[in-house]
């Protein structure tokens, strides 16, 4: 798709699209030192296990492996982790073995420079739209379980477009894109069914969540109503692949499918099933070994997603797309070494993800793709793919990027707007002087132009913990590479292609480039939507909805009905109609006459 506006162009960076093994050049001494884990293969243990697979959960007998040729329009399954640390893959060094991702990826295509963004719901949203939060109102924080809040209805969602030639569309997670009044629910988004948690969190075995104190309640869901059958101990990793499994032994491979599995792993709490602590008791960590065995259970999960689709007929004519939906959270177990930053920031470690693609339609297999790719991408890339159509008038963020995976073309992106947040400005030094007169660096925003990424106000925790800080009972600081940001600094500037580890600030030696990139937030800023971030409301508690998280929200307007006076009731049949249209303006449902994000009755 088109980008909203151009941008001046800087200096083309090479084609980096190669086949694998890849070369790196170190930055230095201390490059030296991370360099060789990054070149690692993969754990070559896949084919131990490979046939010892798990029972299918399925109904149905099984459909032959050898594919179905009855649809040209390619199956679509869309797997999302939780929180996946940019470290913690067996292909990018990671004492976490993780054959099952290690093979996909190393039969598949590599991303390498994919992003996504720092936290939960913005990433979600994103995937979803392929829109920006700012053309969104998403862009500050997520979506708290106690807000009137949820991905504005009037934007097309991926799975309602996919619908629309013909695919059976089911979620299977975490959906975490607010459910505060019915029309918000996943089933109304355009998924054919939804098994899985409406919020960002919750017990892995009991499904229960407590956002505050007195604020708790049951989160899972099958399409709109509580699962109380399901509240059997089942570990989520496992229940939601169980009924992925189900799903594909049920539907008629010649029909296309599109299969959204975000799963709940590797969130917090830290839990896993016993058996997948065995391989990690030298980890003296214990979040980071109770992680490790969080991503274990997950690898074995997607290995037996993979095999359904293949023993189910699915596999010859699909695409699966793997994500972590941010970076890792290093007090939590994850690691994003050698980059700096966390989850919940804009360095690198916070937004550049694990990704890759696997499909036997891919036309170069077993490559490497360093070309620009961003978690908007999917929507145009997926509908493309499905031979779906998108609207003229509908203003993207995302692009088309199959011929750069599939082929090792030049990414059509050249800029990623990492983040515009205008409620957050803790940046006490930030200033209009300090962005020459172009922006405020007092509020938090980050963009990307081809090799230079631009930061400005507080970007966050931007530590780098290496692997020993690990070593102990919780990530040591004292092992932690750490800098003590200088007064009065509210902007920074690299090199990402050079300096993809955020070591040398440039914002001084190049002062044009920064101006440069000023001036293109300045230009994103303009076509930003105002942000939806409402109070919490208490009619939330899910002790008033039967000890359920779900939709709370009544409309205001049969209130108001109720409400007419004998005067109005006896008014011509014209005035009637009159002030009924009026009404509906007014009323909650703004969304059919104005943008969701000025709605102002939340």
């Amino acid at each position: 798709m088109a980008p909203r506006d151009s941008v001046e162009p800087l200096p083309p960076p090479p084609p980096q699209c190669w086949a694998w093994p890849g070369k790196i050049v170190a930055m230095g001494g201390l490059a030296g030192f991370w360099v060789l884990p990054l070149l690692t293969y993969g754990y070559l243990c896949w084919s131990q296990g490979l046939e010892e697979e798990r029972p299918l959960r399925a109904q149905a007998g099984e459909k032959p492996e050898e594919g179905s040729t009855g649809t040209s329009q390619p199956h679509l399954v869309f797997i999302l982790a939780d929180d996946q640390g940019f470290r913690d893959v067996g292909y990018h060094g990671s004492e976490i073995k993780t054959p099952t991702l290690d093979k996909l990826a190393a039969e598949g295509v590599k991303l390498e420079n994919y992003y996504v963004q720092p936290i939960c719901t913005p990433s979600r949203s994103q995937f979803i739209t392929g829109k920006y939060q700012i053309h969104t109102g998403l862009q500050h924080s997520i979506i708290r379980p106690t807000q009137p809040n949820c991905l504005p209805l009037d934007n097309a969602t991926l799975p309602q477009k996919l619908k629309e030639v013909g695919y059976s569309t089911h979620m299977v997670g975490k959906w975490h894109l607010g459910f505060y009044r019915k029309e918000c629910m996943p089933t109304r988004r355009g998924f054919d069914t939804f098994f899985g948690s409406l919020l960002g969190s919750g017990d892995y075995y009991t499904h229960y969540k407590c956002d505050s104190p007195g604020m708790c309640g049951y989160d899972l869901y099958e399409n709109d109503n509580a699962a109380w059958d399901y509240d059997n101990g089942i570990y989520s990793t496992q229940m939601y692949t169980q009924r992925v499994q189900q799903i594909l032994a049920s539907h008629d491979p010649r029909k296309p499918i599109f299969l959204y599995v975000a799963y709940q792993a590797v969130h917090s709490p830290l839990q896993a099933p016993g058996r997948y602590f065995e391989h990690y008791r030298s980890i003296i960590n214990i979040n980071r070994r109770r992680y490790a065995a969080m991503l274990s259970c997950l690898d074995e999960a997607i290995q037996n997603v993979t095999l359904a689709l293949k023993r189910y007929g699915f596999y010859n004519n699909s695409i699966i797309i793997y994500s972590s939906d941010n970076g890792g959270q290093p007090t939590a177990g994850g690691s994003n070494w050698p980059l700096r930053g966390s989850k919940g920031t804009y360095w690198e470690g916070g937004i550049r993800a694990v990704g890759f693609v696997h499909s036997p339609l891919l036309k170069n297999k077993g490559t490497v793709c360093k070309e620009l790719v961003h978690i908007t991408d999917w929507y145009p890339t997926l509908i493309s793919l499905a031979e779906g159509q998108i609207d003229e008038d509908i203003q993207l963020d995302g692009y088309d990027i199959w011929e750069t995976i599939s082929e090792g073309l030049r990414s059509p992106r050249v800029d990623i707007l990492h983040n515009i947040d205008p409620i957050y400005t803790k940046a006490k030094n930030g200033s209009w002087a300090a962005g020459y007169g172009i922006w405020n660096t007092a509020i938090q925003s980050a963009i990307r132009v081809q090799h230079w990424k631009l930061l400005t106000g507080n970007p966050g925790y931007s530590d780098w913990v290496p692997p020993q800080s690990f070593s102990n009972l919780g990530p040591n600081r004292w092992h932690n590479e750490r800098i003590t940001l200088s007064t009065g600094k509210s902007i920074w500037l690299f090199n990402i292609t050079a300096d993809p580890y955020e070591r040398v600030d440039l914002s001084a030696r190049y002062p044009g480039i920064v101006k440069k990139l000023l001036r293109r937030l300045s230009q994103f800023n303009k076509t930003a939507v105002p942000v939806r971030y409402p109070p919490k409301d208490p009619r939330s508690n899910p002790r008033l909805n039967g000890g359920v998280w779900g939709p709370w929200f009544k409309e205001e307007n049969k209130k108001k009905k109720t409400n007419k006076t004998k005067a109005e009731k006896k008014q011509k049949k014209s005035k009637t109609r009159t002030r009924k249209q009026l009404t509906v303006h007014s009323s909650t449902k703004c969304h059919q006459v104005l943008p969701l994000a000025k709605c102002k009755t939340f």
